[in-house]
């Protein structure tokens, strides 16, 4: 039976804005308060699902989410109609209003962490929505993620969905931009990677002292116990703690893994040598060859990589076994990063070309390709088992395109968002939008 490795993207959302919410990220806080443009953002978006699309790869897309978020609002004290809401927010607590406008949903790497049938023991696959409670903005999502992935992957026979962890800070789990999965093929069973900031318990493990580690080793070992994994199918490795205070804020800013192989950077980790025997052992018994390529400081710093998002990239599997690297435009545009990405493509090693995409009004707000997609892979009957409504498809892309040109405004700045009327455009696309996805009721204001 074949199997595949699905990307599901973010749509980006129709309140997208600059709100500098996320410390410890680099160009969610130098951008903030800029003036956005929500349609150009969802429309770059849609047009790197269309590209891996027509390159063959198999590609989905992932709702946003229902913002302003209203209710959220309410339970800070804010009342009286949903206009009073806003309006009583924007004048006495901006940045609470703004949190509760953050289309951050948008980077869906940080929606759930998925295991896939072959690694769990139940034979299914496992889906975990991520609390990202260290930081309000985003703890928000995760009753609506799960809603829009219950919609999207509903079959039980096939699929097992999993409540978010405990919303404190000893269980602060951050999704899939700190897990990844190697393995022989899609479909066999495989070595779960993940990676953590810090212990919330053992005080042995050394933690950043600038920016906050988000990711705790206890969540990622509760994530692996929900799932069913085995414990020589798993393992874990820290961050290190010095690339976190230069604006590392996820595994996915300084390293990128696909099938057999593990793209980093030399900083990326602590206690790299033993990680990388025990990544290289536990694969072996599964059949398959681990490999790496890692990225020299002498050749890129931390810096030109949190600038430049070169890790935060899509590493893609083709048909012939050599790698494809899609990276953004910054990349190209970092004279360190593209020289070494050059040389890479040019040796004739696992990774022979790179492809570039305008991402900037992503970039602006702190994520890059890699942030903008979910993997989840699936054999031959899990994918049938789909909703087939969120799988894209060129009608799918020309629907999408022509919801995004109807319903998005060109500029977003701030002071747009006291404006109750974005919150009513906001609903009038998402409730067309779930007709569009085959979604039914995923949203709070089709709920209740």
């Amino acid at each position: 039976m074949k199997s595949y490795e699905v990307n599901f993207d973010g749509l980006v959302g129709p309140t997208h804005n600059y709100g500098g919410l996320s410390y410890g990220n680099v160009a969610s806080q130098s951008n903030s308060q800029q003036s956005s443009s929500p349609k150009e953002a969802a429309l770059q978006g849609l047009a790197k699902m269309k590209a891996l699309m027509e390159m063959g790869f198999q590609q989905g897309v992932l709702a946003p989410q229902e913002r302003p978020d209203v209710a959220a609002l309410r339970r800070l004290g804010f009342s009286g109609t949903d206009a009073q809401v806003i309006e009583r927010a924007a004048k006495e607590a901006m940045p609470l209003l703004v949190a509760s406008c953050s289309a951050s949903s948008m980077w869906v790497a940080n929606a759930a962490t998925v295991s896939p049938s072959a690694d769990t023991a139940d034979g299914r696959v496992h889906f975990t929505a991520a609390n990202l409670n260290c930081k309000y903005h985003r703890s928000i999502e995760h009753p609506t993620t799960s809603r829009v992935l219950g919609a999207m992957f509903a079959n039980q026979q096939h699929f097992a969905h999993h409540s978010a962890l405990p919303a404190v800070a000893q269980f602060g789990d951050e999704g899939a931009a700190n897990h990844t999965r190697f393995c022989r093929e899609y479909g066999e069973a495989g070595v779960e990677f993940f990676v953590f900031g810090r212990s919330a318990f053992d005080n042995r493990y050394p933690a950043p002292q600038k920016y906050p580690a988000r990711q705790t080793l206890e969540a990622s070992q509760a994530v692996a116990r929900l799932h069913g994994l085995r414990e020589d199918g798993v393992v874990y490795a820290q961050q290190n703690p010095n690339v976190i205070d230069q604006g590392v804020f996820h595994n996915d800013v300084i390293a990128v893994g696909n099938g057999e192989v593990l793209f980093y950077h030399e900083d990326a980790f602590l206690e790299t040598e033993q990680m990388l025997a025990e990544l290289e052992s536990k694969l072996a018994r599964v059949g398959g060859k681990f490999q790496s390529v890692c990225v020299p400081r002498s050749a890129v710093t931390v810096d030109d990589a949190v600038r430049s998002y070169l890790f935060n990239s899509q590493l893609l599997s083709r048909p012939d076994g050599s790698m494809l690297l899609i990276v953004p435009q910054e990349c190209q545009a970092n004279e360190r990063v593209w020289a070494y990405l050059q040389s890479l493509t040019s040796s004739g090693g696992l990774i022979r070309e790179v492809k570039v995409f305008d991402l900037k009004q992503s970039m602006q707000n702190g994520g890059g390709p890699a942030c903008l997609r979910l993997r989840v892979a699936l054999n031959e009957t899990e994918l049938a088992a789909v909703n087939p409504g969120v799988i894209m498809t060129p009608p799918l892309y020309g629907s999408l395109t022509a919801w995004v040109e109807k319903h998005y405004r060109d500029r977003l700045s701030e002071s747009d968002l006291a404006d109750p009327q974005l919150l009513l455009e906001c609903r009038t696309a998402l409730d067309e939008l779930t007709q569009i996805l085959k979604l039914g009721a995923v949203y709070p204001f089709q709920i209740n």
